[in-house]
């Protein structure tokens, strides 16, 4: 009987998979495809839960089929990161007008980065203490001991990297196996690499000329191929994102979510907040923050249902360059550099929260200045470092709660909504490299005021 079940609803996938073709045949825009997946995506798990329990048989081998969908784009997305990375780079900085651009792009570029995070702890703190949250409220289960004590065991090895020794995990001693997602810090490793190897043409284009075009050459026609694959995958986006959002939906612990419905709210509100402060901060650089937002939402689409800032780089660097008008290297190295330094969700306003709701319970007062002073700053530190031990938002809080000497097993007590919690924070630590590399080539001048303004844009070039 289950079978019948699963293949009735792999052919209801099917039929909306069927609609957003058709949509797309019929020439409907990228925009307006991506939110019909992403609200077919919703009502067709909010259909599983209901008629199925979330646990079940059903639901899990049904999940497990919609991942080709969705998980397979991810995948796809995944296979082009490195390549985009390496071409755009290279590319970018052979092209550039002025070796010394190089510098002050990517120093403008982590400083939006880090100081946005910074500022977003100051609006996590907010939210947890106008929220009360307290973290001796919440009762733990098994699940949530399991999950403090594996946090516990992960602490050791944040403890056992210094700042120091994170930075110099950045350093690429082997490029061949960083273009492989080794490491942690690969995709830093990999842009590295790509601005040393783009530096040197810079130096052989001054006294090998033709070597150097040669070079040039060869690297813009790569460019173009990974360009068109980047745009045969995003055509994939609606379809993508209808598979993952059924599959969170259909898995959502929504009893997890009532009992601890005071910490999502308010997350969400300090999520909300500071998503009002980039759209604040475009305004202030004379930009429509309208219009900002309304690019910017289909790449937070797929951020928000897919919780991969990496898996997001390809969107995120065809937006900015097609639809917001940033420079192409500018897009490039912030959509990079975003995806692991500086994440104002889940480096910012995560461990803020944690930090405030776990205070009271060692007898701190967590609204003390000396307190805010020192967690904001570690923030800042620890937003720029997490890169060197990876694992996101988890290993933000044990930098952070480990740093302030806050026990760090009471965060295993939020297990149950993690991934509801961390889809919203993706979707800020997206936005907040977007915004990075907006107002970058905005200080630069080199922002293309027309396609910003032009509604139409990312729709013409990219023909997706």
């Amino acid at each position: 009987m289950n079978s019948i079940f699963i293949l009735l609803n792999i052919v209801i996938m099917l039929i909306l998979i069927g609609l957003l073709f058709y949509m797309q045949k019929k020439h409907v825009s990228f925009s307006k495809r991506v939110f019909t997946g992403l609200g077919l995506g919703i009502l067709l798990g909010a259909f599983l839960q209901v008629a199925y329990k979330p646990d079940s048989v059903i639901v899990s081998t049904t999940t497990d089929w919609f991942n080709i969908i969705g998980r397979g784009y991810v995948s796809l997305l995944m296979m082009i990161v490195i390549p985009l990375i390496m071409v755009s780079i290279i590319q970018s900085i052979i092209n550039l007008e002025k070796s010394s651009d190089l510098g002050k792009m990517s120093a403008w570029i982590i400083g939006i980065l880090v100081a946005t995070a910074m500022l977003a702890a100051v609006v996590g703190i907010g939210a947890a203490s106008i929220f009360n949250l307290d973290a001796s409220q919440i009762e733990a289960g098994q699940m949530e001991n399991d999950r403090g004590l594996d946090l516990e065991e992960r602490l050791g090895e944040v403890q056992d990297l210094t700042i120091p020794q994170q930075i110099l995990s950045f350093i690429p001693s082997n490029p061949f196996l960083d273009m492989t997602g080794a490491r942690a810090t690969s995709t830093i490793a990999v842009v590295i690499f790509s601005i040393i190897v783009g530096i040197a043409v810079l130096g052989v284009r001054r006294k090998q000329p033709e070597q150097a075009k040669i070079f040039t050459d060869f690297m813009n026609a790569i460019y173009a191929i990974v360009m068109r694959i980047v745009t045969l995958i995003l055509r994939l986006t609606p379809f993508g994102i209808l598979g993952l959002m059924a599959n969170t939906v259909a898995s959502t612990n929504v009893a997890g979510i009532l009992e601890l419905g005071k910490f999502v709210g308010a997350s969400y509100v300090a999520l909300l907040a500071m998503f009002i402060i980039h759209l604040i901060l475009v305004g202030l650089f004379g930009l429509s923050p309208i219009t900002f937002l309304r690019k910017v939402l289909p790449v937070l689409g797929f951020a928000f249902t897919s919780r991969s800032s990496a898996g997001t780089i390809p969107l995120n660097i065809q937006a900015q360059k097609n639809s917001l008008g940033v420079d192409q290297g500018i897009a490039n190295m912030s959509a990079s550099f975003g995806a692991t330094i500086g994440q104002n969700g889940c480096a910012g306003i995560y461990p803020a929260m944690l930090a405030v709701m776990i205070a009271p319970s060692q007898g701190i007062d967590p609204l003390s200045p000396g307190f805010i002073v020192q967690l904001i700053l570690i923030i800042g530190i620890a937003s720029f470092g997490i890169a060197g031990v990876g694992g996101g938002a988890t290993f933000a809080a044990l930098i952070v709660l480990s740093s302030m000497n806050l026990p760090v097993a009471l965060a295993g007590l939020l297990i149950s909504v993690e991934p509801l919690i961390d889809m919203g924070r993706t979707a800020l630590n997206v936005n907040g490299s977007m915004l990075a590399g907006t107002l970058t080539s905005r200080i630069m001048k080199k922002l293309n005021i027309e396609t910003y303004n032009n509604p139409e844009a990312i729709e013409r070039e990219t023909n997706l």
